[in-house]
């Protein structure tokens, strides 16, 4: 049986970004691991707790989703910081979810930087090296979620850190491997039943379709589904519904085995995840 982990971002609150207000609960139901946000983008002590708690009690993984000190921007701004002042902002976002987490009996188990992070550390060496080292002073068992091929993954690697590659199954792939930028066409995938072919593709072929009909190689053990896209539950719902019918088991990528070698160029996009 194949297997493969259905990652969400998590506990970033109801705003203007969220368009399907609290649907962590539902979503709750349907992934395998949870991004919980760390505070410094959305969330705070009180939906780090809730989530957590909420994961627990459902069996699903708990990972920080460490940001920018952005909330203004919800995080999707890249910001200029000195490596220095970034590697103490994601300790303290790892710290604090890991501390919450204990308080209501739950343990985080990997980390996964949200949005203009995330975009960074693809490529940009110094900022993917302070979070590593932020990851190495907090944690060395956490595992780091990313995309094939990025630079944090080159840098964690190197540390002796496990690293998890993932794809996007609401998100468009130009015909490199990139990630379609927000603010351009063809950027989202809200229509579930596409989504849903676009898990089972991922899953079992390791491939996607491109915006343009190219066949691009992915190599993920986790899939990763937005809260903030819209009719967010129902993509969920959908692909879960799909995974299970292709006979793929949904599980913690923790419990799947180790993660296949990263493959080709670094896959990233441009501003905003």
């Amino acid at each position: 049986m194949r297997v493969i982990d259905l990652n969400a971002d998590l506990g970033e609150g109801d705003g203007p970004w969220r368009l399907e207000p609290s649907a962590d609960d539902a979503l709750l139901t349907l992934v395998s691991s949870a991004n919980v946000a760390a505070g410094f983008h959305g969330g705070d002590s009180a939906t780090m707790a809730a989530t957590c708690a909420a994961a627990l009690a459902r069996g699903v993984a708990v990972g920080a989703h460490p940001s920018y000190d952005d909330r203004e921007g919800f995080g999707r701004r890249r910001l200029d910081v000195r490596p220095e002042l970034l590697r103490a902002q994601v300790a303290h976002q790892l710290g604090a979810l890991a501390a919450v987490a204990r308080s209501v009996g739950a343990r985080v188990t990997h980390v996964k930087p949200h949005g203009a992070l995330y975009n960074a550390v693809v490529h940009d060496e110094a900022q993917a090296r302070a979070v590593v080292e932020a990851v190495l002073a907090v944690d060395p068992a956490l595992a780091v979620l990313g995309l094939p091929g990025s630079r944090v993954h080159a840098v964690a690697r190197a540390a002796g850190l496990r690293v998890v590659t993932e794809a996007f199954v609401d998100r468009g792939y130009a015909p490199d491997g990139t990630l379609v930028p927000r603010d351009r066409p063809g950027a989202l995938v809200t229509d579930p039943q596409a989504a849903a072919a676009r898990a089972v593709q991922m899953a079992v072929q390791g491939t996607v379709t491109a915006v343009d009909g190219t066949v691009v190689r992915v190599d993920a053990l986790s899939l990763c589904l937005h809260s903030d896209t819209p009719g967010a539950v129902a993509i969920a719902t959908a692909v879960r519904a799909a995974l299970d019918a292709a006979g793929v088991e949904v599980r913690p990528f923790r419990a799947a085995g180790d993660v296949p070698p990263p493959g080709g160029a670094a896959r990233g996009e441009g501003p905003a995840r």
